[in-house]
């Protein structure tokens, strides 16, 4: 049994210490961009506004990926400074993909500001975009010490997973609803994966790189990282349907509005019944989701089973999450910090 400790540090306290240790190195990496492209940076990360001034309703985000990074060197014994250059290559890659995913899913909002792409312009957003992706690898390739080859050779992977995803994503809106060649849930869970467990799982693996572990914890931290991020997704398509604007920083039924196929319309839409076949009706007519018709459609997922039914399903990844992590020789503090982050992220409002 493990001993009780006098005092556990909260998710909240665990996320602003690792943010506290890696922001150094952030502000360093984003220094060696162009100046423009470093401005737009500024702006994306929610340091700055568009004049290059300190934005104070700027928001830098929980930074989950860079903790994530930092425990997953002190779970496999190490210092987490050792992570450091993985969990800036982890970020930067992180802001790279939203800012591209902006672009592509046509989003004027990114925490509660106007996406870079509205604020500076398309061309110049997928060249900050570009510029991101190319310092992260950069930044992990100088990381000093003997395991900086392997940790490019796991960005890269988990780079052209991220790419696998996306495309997929974007090919599911020219799928139909219902009938042939609809997406099926089990489809999208592949999607996600790719798209959003890829990074989370490879965030933990590169601190376990970077602090030494041997190949076989790396890959169990990778796939406890994976089956977080399909927690963490799912939780995010509930958010883009019923989460509150003030939090995410998107309109209200943000998903529905733009005809998303995300996980709760797509398990709604397989469960049959008479809200599923509405639903169906609605998402397949010429008729602006708006208004009252997006707080319709909303209450038809719901009743169709799509909002419990991705609650389970985050629920489901957690556990097998923790359950992932209990087959690595992990140390017990570390160990119990990645316990209540991961639970933390399902319970997230953000």
């Amino acid at each position: 049994m493990r001993a009780s400790r006098p005092y556990e540090a909260s998710a909240a306290e665990v996320l602003g210490r690792c943010r506290d240790l890696v922001r150094p190195a952030l502000v360093e990496a984003v220094g060696r961009l162009h100046p423009w492209t470093g401005e737009m940076a500024a702006y994306a990360l929610g340091w700055a506004d568009t004049d290059g001034n300190p934005d104070p309703d700027g928001s830098e985000g929980k930074g989950v990926r860079q903790t994530l990074a930092v425990l997953g060197a002190e779970a496999v014994g190490a210092d987490g400074a050792v992570a450091v250059p993985g969990a800036v290559a982890a970020e930067l890659v992180h802001t790279f993909s939203l800012l591209h995913d902006d672009i592509m899913d046509a989003d004027a909002l990114r925490r509660q500001r106007p996406a870079a792409w509205k604020a500076y312009g398309t061309g110049p957003a997928v060249l900050a975009g570009d510029a991101l992706h190319a310092q992260a690898v950069t930044s992990l390739a100088e990381t000093p010490g003997p395991h900086a080859a392997t940790a490019v050779r796991h960005l890269c992977l988990t780079l052209n997973a991220l790419v696998s995803g996306q495309a997929e994503d974007l090919r599911f809106e020219d799928r139909p609803w219902r009938g042939p060649g609809a997406v099926e849930p089990a489809q999208y869970r592949a999607m996600a994966e790719n798209k959003t467990g890829a990074l989370l799982g490879c965030a933990l693996a590169l601190g376990a790189i970077l602090g030494g572990a041997p190949d076989r914890t790396v890959a169990t931290l990778d796939r406890a990282g994976r089956r977080l991020g399909l927690a963490f997704q799912a939780v995010d398509d509930i958010l883009g349907i019923w989460g509150d604007p003030r939090v995410t920083g998107k309109p209200v039924h943000a998903d529905l509005r733009q005809r998303k196929k995300t996980y709760p319309v797509l398990v709604a839409l397989a469960g049959g019944g008479r809200a599923a076949h509405e639903l169906a009706v609605l998402l397949d007519s010429a008729e602006r989701i708006e208004g009252e018709t997006a707080e319709h459609a909303a209450a038809l997922v719901e009743a169709a089973g799509g909002r419990t039914e991705t609650r389970k399903e985050a629920r489901r990844h957690l556990d097998a999450a923790h359950r992932t992590l209990r087959e690595a020789p992990l140390t017990h503090p570390a160990a119990h910090r990645l316990d209540v982050l991961f639970t933390h992220l399902l319970d997230r409002t953000w």
